[in-house]
Parts: structure tokens; C-alpha cells; sequence
């Protein structure tokens, strides 16, 4: 970037992609790296956090960045794909210093850090943080501050210090507002686990149940334990039942009963009905929330219901015919209708005159194996689980049976990544 170049506020390039010379993506921006140092010398930034599409965290040092403009950053293309490593004299600028209550030096007050601006500086390829963008008065995750709004140079607050204190979460999550469940978890999984918990309580009950559900066991416990049980129970409520139950299922007992004992009866139901199955079976897999319709519903009732934005892809490809009950377990299960073929009927046809029944069912008893050959022989992304009596008592989705079939660290495992040579690039920090 030419000296002389605008500023840049640290949360327009979260998220931003991130291209080699010849124009190909080579992933996004998750964080930026900082160097705090002594008096009021403003910080020196190290270089950027990229998010390589293997979900690998690599450091890209802002030495190998040829460029910042029109939402993107131009590297050198030579990149060093070793996991990226906070060192103890780092900072994360949008996970650490983002929310801070510093203090306006001359005033002597306490304002909130919105947001952060970088500058290359001139004649020179190292950038620095210049200026503080804050606000007056007191800020909450529950109430919109109405405080005095005003950009200061990095010099005129302090309180920045290396230790977390006193830290928010609400530009943090304005910053990743528009990341889907599986990128936040992402992010939280790379913060420390006091910030995780200070960004885990600032999101509502659906927006962390969506995102609990994407996280490995360790971090799901550690942010349920953070929680009040009242909380934690209404957490429970809002995830898919199976990953409720896996959940539970790792808790100790008293703990495990006393949450079920907080949540809604019929949620509670759900989940103990899930839990009397091993996990890696069928019973176990399953969700108990499908799309269930009567023989006598239509094309266009079917398309309703497959048109609820709460239901995931894999859910709403199909929807199972019963007799009633509706709820699950159902009355006896007809058949599955496809949504491939809801496409094709008219709007005013039954669904019942419709049915897939060639297919046979999963027992809940099945295991693993049988299940993922099941999806494996009929290309499928969902299957119902019917129990002897012929009632349905929910589905198996193909996501499911992967996050049971990949190592438990495979959120940090990379998949046909082509890694440089370890003799190239530069080591982290340079």
C-alpha cells in the first residue's frame, strides 16, 4: 500500500478474503496479530490470521501483504501453511482488544474500544495501530449505549494492559455477525477460554445453541459450565435433541439431571429418550424432530413445511408419511416423500398417493457401520428410524453420522492440504 493510504478499521477486513498474485483465494481474514509496546508507543502489527479452507489458522505476516483495498488482501503468494501459534507478547486484535474498557488519558474516564485503525507506515512495509475508535458512558450486551462517540491516536488512552479485564463481547460479535454457526465456533474455539466465555454469554440462547452444536466436546462442555443452569437449560432447549443429548450424555449425573429437571417437559422427554440409546447407534443418531405429515396432506402442505428456515438442508430433502400420532414416536409410518418429487407433483396432490415405500427403514438398534452403508447404497442425506411397532421416532441425517465417523479432533485435522516445504517462509512474528 502506498504511504499516504487511508487508515483501515481492523472490522471491515474480518472475514475478508485473501488472494495470491494470480487472483485464486486462499482463504479469509480471522484476526490480526499485534505487538503491545512500552509507554504509549503505538502497537506494531505482525501480520494477519488467515483461515486457509481447510478451516487450518495460518499466521501471514504482514511482510507477504501487497495490498488492502476493495475488501480484499493481495499476498505475495508465498505462504507458510504451519498452524498459526499465539505467542505470549501477542495480541489478537479483534478477539482481545475489541470490547476493552480503557481510559481517555486527559479525561481520566473510562470509554469502550469499538473498533481499531491500521496504517502502513510511510516508505516502510511495517503497519502500526494508530487510532482508537471508543465510546463515552457505560456499555452492555443487553442495552444499546448512547454514549459520545469519538476516534482518539492510540497515545491518548491507556489500559490496555496483557491481562483480560473487564472485557465485553458486543463489536466482537458485530464484527462476525454474518458468519455462519460453524465459522463462529471456529472463532471461539481460538480464543482463550475467558474470552470464550465472555463472547458465549453475550449471544442469545439460539444463536449459541447453533453454534454449541458445531464445537468440540471439550469446548461445549467448558461454555455449558460457564453458564447459570436456569440459562444452560434454555440452551439445551434450543439445540437439535441428538446433540442435546450427546452433550448431556458427558456431564456427570447429578449435573445431567438437574439441567433435564430445569428444562420443558416435552424437550426433556426428547432428549431422555435419546439417551436410552447407545450413541453410535441409529436411536442415538437420530433427531426426533422431522418433518411428519399425514397420508391426507398435500404437495403444498409438504412445501410449507420444507420451507421453514430453522430446518437443516439435510432434514428438509424429505418429509416421512404417518398415521397419527404426529409427534414422535408417530402412528405407523407410511412412506417417505422425496423432495425432489414434491417439485414435480402438483400443488393440490396427497402426499400419501405419493410414497417412497420401497425403502426399508433404519432400527434404532443399528449400528454405525450398517447406518453409514445405508447412506452410502442409496445416496441419501436423511433416514427414518422406525421401532418394531412400525412407529417412526425420528431421522438420521448423513451430518450426523460423519461427526461420528471422523476422528474427534478432525476440526483440527487437515484434509489434502499441500503444505510447504518446512525450509520456506519466514518464522512467525518476523
Amino acid at each position: 500500500m502506498a504511504a499516504g493510504a487511508p487508515r483501515i478499521f481492523v472490522s471491515h477486513l474480518a472475514g475478508v478474503a485473501v488472494f495470491d498474485p494470480n487472483g485464486d483465494q486462499v482463504g479469509r481474514v480471522r484476526d490480526l496479530v499485534a505487538m503491545l509496546r512500552v509507554g504509549r508507543r503505538p502497537p506494531r502489527l505482525l501480520g494477519l490470521v488467515v483461515e486457509l479452507s481447510t478451516r487450518r489458522r495460518i499466521f501471514l505476516p504482514m511482510t507477504r501483504v501487497t495490498g488492502i483495498e476493495s475488501g480484499q488482501v493481495i499476498t505475495t503468494g508465498v505462504l507458510n501453511v504451519r498452524r498459526f501459534e499465539q505467542r505470549p507478547t501477542e495480541r489478537l486484535v479483534l478477539g482481545e482488544l475489541l470490547d476493552r474498557r480503557v481510559r481517555l488519558g486527559g479525561a481520566d474516564e473510562e470509554v469502550t474500544v469499538l473498533d481499531i485503525s491500521i496504517q502502513q507506515l510511510p516508505a516502510r512495509r511495517d503497519w502500526e495501530i494508530d487510532r482508537v475508535f471508543v465510546r463515552r458512558g457505560k456499555t452492555g450486551a443487553f442495552r444499546r449505549a448512547k454514549g459520545e462517540t469519538l476516534v482518539v491516536d492510540w497515545s491518548a488512552v491507556t489500559g490496555f494492559s496483557l491481562e483480560e479485564h473487564g472485557q465485553g463481547a458486543e463489536n466482537l460479535l458485530a464484527t462476525f455477525e454474518q458468519l455462519r454457526p460453524a465459522d463462529l465456533a471456529n472463532v471461539l474455539h481460538h480464543l482463550s477460554p475467558k474470552r470464550r466465555g465472555e463472547v458465549a454469554a453475550a449471544l442469545d440462547d439460539d444463536r449459541l445453541a447453533d453454534v454449541l452444536e458445531e464445537l468440540p466436546e471439550d469446548d461445549q462442555i467448558e461454555i455449558l459450565g460457564k453458564l447459570k443452569e436456569e440459562r444452560a437449560a434454555d440452551v439445551l432447549e434450543a439445540m437439535d435433541p441428538d446433540d442435546a443429548a450427546d452433550l448431556l450424555g458427558e456431564l456427570p449425573e447429578d449435573d445431567k439431571e438437574r439441567l433435564l429437571a430445569l428444562m420443558r417437559p416435552d424437550d426433556a422427554a426428547d432428549v431422555r429418550r435419546l439417551m436410552a440409546y447407545e450413541e453410535r447407534t441409529a436411536g442415538g443418531l437420530m433427531t426426533t424432530e422431522p418433518i411428519v405429515l399425514r397420508p391426507d396432506a398435500t404437495v403444498a402442505d409438504a412445501l410449507a413445511r420444507v420451507r421453514n428456515a430453522d430446518l437443516s438442508p439435510a432434514l428438509a430433502a424429505q418429509v416421512y408419511v404417518c398415521r397419527p400420532p404426529d409427534e414422535t414416536p408417530t402412528g405407523k409410518y407410511l412412506g417417505t416423500v422425496h423432495f425432489q418429487r414434491l417439485l414435480r407433483d402438483p400443488p393440490y396432490t396427497l402426499v400419501g398417493s405419493m410414497l417412497d415405500d420401497d425403502l426399508q427403514p433404519l432400527d434404532p438398534e443399528a449400528e454405525l457401520p450398517v447406518v453409514a452403508g445405508f447412506f452410502a447404497a442409496y445416496d441419501m442425506v436423511a433416514a427414518p428410524v422406525v421401532d418394531e411397532s412400525g412407529s417412526l421416532l425420528g431421522a438420521v441425517t448423513v451430518d450426523d453420522v460423519l461427526d461420528h465417523m471422523l476422528p474427534d479432533d478432525w476440526r483440527e485435522t487437515e484434509f489434502h492440504l499441500d503444505e510447504e516445504p518446512s525450509g520456506e517462509g519466514v518464522p512467525h512474528g518476523s
